[in-house]
């Protein structure tokens, strides 16, 4: 029988593909986008990233999701200080959230208060996927727009306390292998994982929306 975390990953595959492969990402991507464009999606990301973190802590000795709050991951200061070098010093006072991100940050935000395997759900498909395809983001990043390596502006890709990004990936799926729930439940969190994508690439149509290419 397969791995709960392989489970996972061959469920939520359409979905990450879809994510990966949205119109807005790939002009981002390519280069065809400017870096106001960047900005903006990294203001959305604050917005998912403090829905994960603010509730973290009280999920820390939750017996399912527990194990998975791991500080090292943890993001919102490497945002932050993105942000800062993108928007300006008075980044927070013009933060805003699409429609999409709010709903995205809501459901984090529900899944931490009222379940924790969901919670696990969005912290699988966020983290792992940061560690993964995050770092072609980052590189693709400090060509087009002259960044520092690993520094302002991209440090929200740079895991600095994780030296070994493919054995904590490793570790993270034996974590998921171990946890603490019945096959009920594993498969409301697989499906929970699809909609975390699905929500994810809401926000990337929305922003291809504000930041279309002129024909």
């Amino acid at each position: 029988m397969d791995s709960f975390s392989s489970l996972i990953r061959t469920a939520s595959h359409e979905q990450h593909v879809e994510a990966e492969t949205s119109t807005f990402m790939s002009d981002l991507l390519g280069g065809r986008l400017g870096v106001t464009a960047y900005a903006r999606y990294t203001e959305q990301l604050w917005f998912v990233y403090a829905a994960l973190e603010s509730t973290a802590e009280r999920l820390a000795s939750d017996p399912v999701a527990g194990p998975f709050i791991r500080p090292e991951l943890f993001r919102l200061p490497a945002l932050e200080r993105d942000l800062a070098h993108l928007r300006g010093p008075g980044w927070r006072a013009d933060l805003t959230a699409l429609p999409a991100t709010r709903a995205y940050a809501d459901r984090v935000r529900d899944c931490a208060e009222r379940w924790p395997g969901g919670y696990v759900a969005h912290h699988y498909t966020r983290y792992l996927g940061d560690l993964s395809g995050g770092q072609i983001i980052r590189d693709k990043a400090e060509k087009t727009w002259g960044f520092t390596r690993k520094g302002d502006g991209v440090r929200f890709y740079v895991f600095e306390e994780i030296t070994n990004p493919a054995a904590f990936k490793r570790d993270y799926r034996e974590l998921l292998d171990a946890i603490g729930v019945d096959d009920l439940e594993k498969q409301r969190v697989v499906t929970e994982c699809k909609r975390a994508f699905a929500l994810n690439t809401d926000v990337f149509r929305a922003l291809g929306e504000e930041f279309p290419l002129s024909a």
